[in-house]
């Protein structure tokens, strides 16, 4: 794999990247579909219109036919009913199929566009958000968010057109006794308004308790081996069983709530009919009003007390709807702090790359103190520079700050004479091969995991980066050697030998600069290192930035840079360094004296 191809190959990632810009809103998210909409929104006039027609006929049909007994008529009008039963059916399936492509769709673009915008959050931004919620987010507040949307679409949009085309018809039918509605819909409005208004804070407050219950499961999973370990199985499920019972108080207290909706809206109905039936048959009584007209008026009742039925099912479900919608628009509104220049540099072609770290100054962002305080150093193709350092001193902190993982607070990192801030983020990280900290497989195969960063990587070419990771004899052994599975986080395979394929991995891809971060510390000795003896030549022209906990792994290394605190405590060599810096001394006498207890 030539350097023209891997930067052909990056520069088709990053335009790719580019193309596929998403959304930064609900809004932006929804408004292709406001086309299928209004189609949808003339099926529903044309089904409302159907239905509006029945009453009136039926009126019709009573009145002059079966009153009259007019046998023809009734068959004529009894046609004309059977042909808008069966538009209404048509229009009425349409609308259920175009609204269900319309959720669905919008569904999927939600969850992809949650995606993309995850994938583009720096470190700092992804902290902002628990592990658990995003997950939350993009399942169970994406799945509110379609419900809400397809009863909006398939009964609330069609709901005031039925509505007011039923009080229309009905005072079309008898003016007076229309005034019922002046009493029956506000009696309802009100009842389920007080209903509802108690529900709001409750599926906020529910939300957060699914976070929070998923939050503790998977922390329980992850901590598994750790909580058998302490005999904490008990304490554990105690913890679970809490975060269980507040979410199932809070889903009750509000099904409680919910549950009075429906009996409240039917009994207002139920009223309400009485009361037409009541003074209607007295109407009738005086000749003042036919008896077909009472039978449509009690339909058009029903159809708006039907309406109002299904438009109190939106204030029902648009509570936790809402709130979903506020939790997606807080991750999709979240700007990347770290994305690509108006104007991009590269570094020249072809050729290695150095790497160059120039008064470094970093800070998480609301932490009082910084982390790293004006590092300085620079690392020439070909040589290999160690950092080491007790646990805080910033060490993996530095690591991060190269891919851009975060962004310097202060001062500067140049790869072949550039910011990386003036670089695109895609053709940077191509550059760079990243061995993190904790060793991560993804669910697959091993050879799908070692292709990760060389997509055209041929089976020679992964074999080759096995062996200098000294993970070749365990692949081999294998039963499907390179076909072998992985599980998810490389779980069936143990910490070493984690480590190794994630080694093989950044080999595969060839780099020009590597940067092992504490990964060789799952390691024996031995294999520590005829690994570190390998990667020489395979290093050759590669910058390489090795961070360790061993002195061991580091002590060969051209220069060793010690950190303390967040600062430069010395570099050099390890005999140098043993003369002029005391922090170094501490950690060499230190593992001295612990390889001498064991």
């Amino acid at each position: 794999m030539t350097d023209n191809n891997a930067l052909l190959r990056a520069d088709t990632l990053a335009a790719s990247a580019q193309d596929t810009e998403q959304p930064n809103s609900l809004k932006t998210i929804f408004r292709p579909y406001l086309p299928l909409v209004l189609v949808l929104f003339v099926c529903q006039i044309g089904q409302a219109a159907a239905m509006l027609m029945l009453p009136n006929l039926s009126a019709d049909v009573i009145d002059k036919g079966i009153l009259a007994d007019d046998v023809p008529h009734i068959f004529r009008v009894g046609g004309i009913m059977l042909a808008a039963a069966v538009i209404q059916l048509i229009l009425s399936a349409a609308g259920v199929a175009i609204a269900a492509h319309i959720a669905m769709s919008v569904g999927r673009d939600i969850r992809r566009a949650l995606f993309f915008r995850v994938q583009s959050f720096s470190l700092a931004e992804l902290n902002g958000f628990s592990i658990p919620s995003l997950i939350t987010r993009n399942t169970n507040d994406v799945q509110q968010l379609q419900n809400m949307l397809v009863m909006l679409l398939t009964m609330i949009m069609i709901a005031p057109i039925i509505g007011f085309g039923a009080a229309i018809m009905a005072v079309r039918q008898d003016a007076s006794l229309s005034l019922l509605l002046l009493v029956s819909v506000p009696v309802l409005i009100i009842t389920v308004g007080l209903i509802l208004g108690r529900t709001l804070p409750l599926f906020s407050r529910m939300q957060g308790q699914i976070d929070r219950v998923n939050a503790v499961l998977r922390e329980q999973i992850d901590g598994l081996r750790v909580i058998r370990a302490f005999v904490r199985d008990e304490t554990e499920q105690q913890r679970f069983a809490t975060a269980n019972d507040a979410l199932t108080g809070t889903a009750l207290k509000t099904g409680r709530l919910m549950a009075l909706n429906m009996p409240a809206v039917v009994l207002v109905l139920q009223m309400t009919s009485v009361a037409v039936v009541w003074f209607g048959a007295g109407r009738i009584g005086a000749g003042a009003m036919p008896v077909g007209a009472l039978v449509a008026f009690l339909s058009y009742i029903v159809q708006i007390m039907i309406s109002v039925m299904i438009a109190s099912m939106l204030f029902a479900f648009a509570p936790r709807a809402l709130v979903s919608a506020r939790r997606i628009s807080a991750v999709l509104s979240v700007e990347p702090e770290i994305r690509a220049p108006a104007v991009i540099r590269h570094p020249p072609a072809n050729t290695p790359l150095s790497l160059s770290i120039n008064a470094v100054d970093f800070g998480y962002p609301g932490a009082e103190r910084s982390v790293l305080s004006d590092i300085s150093f620079s690392l020439e193709p070909g040589e290999t520079v160690g950092i080491i350092g007790s646990t805080g001193s910033g060490k993996s902190t530095l690591i991060n700050l190269i891919p851009r993982l975060y962004d310097v607070s202060g001062g500067s990192v140049t790869i072949g004479g550039v910011d990386v801030r003036d670089r695109d983020p895609d053709l940077l990280r191509h550059d760079i091969g990243l061995v993190p900290q904790k060793a991560f497989l993804f669910s697959g195969t091993i050879a799908s995991n070692l292709r990760f960063g060389a997509a055209e990587a041929s089976d020679d070419d992964l074999w080759h980066a096995l062996e200098i990771a000294q993970a070749r004899d365990f692949v081999e052994n294998l039963p499907d050697r390179l076909d072998a599975p992985v599980a998810q986080g490389g779980d069936n395979f143990s910490g070493g030998q984690r480590q190794r394929l994630t080694i093989a991995r950044a080999l595969a891809a060839k780099p020009k600069i590597y940067l092992f971060d504490d990964s060789f510390s799952a390691l024996d000795y031995a294999t520590d290192r005829r690994l570190r003896t390998a990667l020489g030549p395979e290093t050759r022209n590669a910058a390489t930035l090795i961070v360790g906990q061993r002195v061991a792994t580091l002590q060969n290394a051209d220069r060793i840079i010690v950190l303390d605190n967040g600062h430069i405590a010395g570099i050099g060599g390890h005999e140098e360094l043993m003369r002029t810096t005391p922090a170094y001394t501490e950690i060499v006498a230190s593992q001295t004296r612990r390889e001498g207890e064991e």
